[in-house]
């Protein structure tokens, strides 16, 4: 059986120690302020998660650029020459072009490398839960599964991925055309904090409205208990964007209602921050979504 490398990109939101940990090759995004483009990687070196969300609520204004063809070609084929296989398992397609830009760029490689094997997962997930997907590709691959299976075990055990999450601003989704003006005038008056989560084909849908944050954390909690397999077997992701006490609130409610075997928390990176903006929390668990069936809000 060959060997071969996993390969993700930053939207994974891990964990410097779990990268290491994992041995996968993380690709950073990139995101930009006017003129100044940085390179989200996984150990913040050129941007802290504080000082980026600082700079949001400073009124700046973010954009991201999709890994493009050539950053794959580069990026894959060093492995290829190793004499290995890759395994691409990337950001929902759903929500961004990256996704197509490894298609592409596996494609030219497959005619240059015909004797290797370079396979792509798509996710259909975000932050941390594209990166717990990583986490159990990677066990499946100690365990001795070849290329193939671990790529199957994604593309199988992405439709039981349960990602949920709250946004205090409602603003910045409605500047990413997740949510109409008066939608978000209202539910900033109301006080109103939408719980959402992502359909079977990886775009965004609003499950639920609560009024006040520690309902819309309560709430993230009580999804998980509800739905959550396996518990004691489970390591639960759960990401922030710049607010770290919220973070830790969410993670007691998740010890008071359910025992799972860990819990790794995180800054939520730039680029899905550059579009739910500072005041997120999220929860990322494997267990039954029935949210995959749920009409799209994009």
């Amino acid at each position: 059986m060959s060997d071969f490398k996993i390969i993700t990109d930053s939207t994974t939101d891990l964990t410097p120690e779990l990268v290491e940990e994992l041995d996968v090759h993380v690709i950073p995004m990139e995101f930009v302020f006017g003129d100044e483009v940085y390179h989200n990687y996984p150990d913040a070196r050129e941007m802290s998660s504080p000082e980026f969300f600082r700079r949001l609520k400073n009124g700046e204004i973010a954009k991201t650029n999709q890994i493009n063809t050539v950053t794959f070609l580069e990026t894959f084929e060093p492995y290829l020459q190793e004499g290995k296989d890759v395994l691409y398992i990337g950001f929902s397609s759903a929500l961004s072009g990256t996704f197509t830009r490894a298609l592409e760029a596996i494609e030219e490689l497959k005619k240059a490398y015909p004797e290797r094997k370079i396979l792509a997962a798509d996710t259909l997930a975000y932050s941390m839960g594209e990166g717990l997907l990583v986490y159990y590709a990677v066990q499946e691959k100690k365990k001795g599964a070849s290329i193939e299976q671990v790529a199957a075990w994604v593309n199988h055990h992405r439709h039981f991925l349960s990602q949920y999450f709250t946004v205090d601003d409602l603003f910045h989704l409605k500047r990413g055309g997740r949510l109409s003006g008066a939608a978000a005038l209202m539910g900033t008056v109301l006080g109103i904090k939408p719980i959402l989560s992502s359909d079977k084909d990886g775009h965004l849908v609003a499950v639920a409205k609560v009024r006040g944050r520690k309902q819309s954390l309560d709430t993230l909690a009580k999804k998980m208990a509800a739905t959550i397999q396996d518990p004691e077997e489970q390591v639960v992701f759960v990401v922030h964007s710049d607010t770290p006490e919220d973070a830790k609130y969410l993670v007691r409610q998740i010890k008071d209602r359910v025992k799972v075997k860990k819990i790794v928390v995180n800054d939520l990176g730039p680029i899905l921050g550059t579009h739910t903006g500072p005041g997120g929390t999220a929860i990322f668990y494997m267990g039954e979504n029935s949210e995959k069936n749920a009409p799209s809000i994009s």
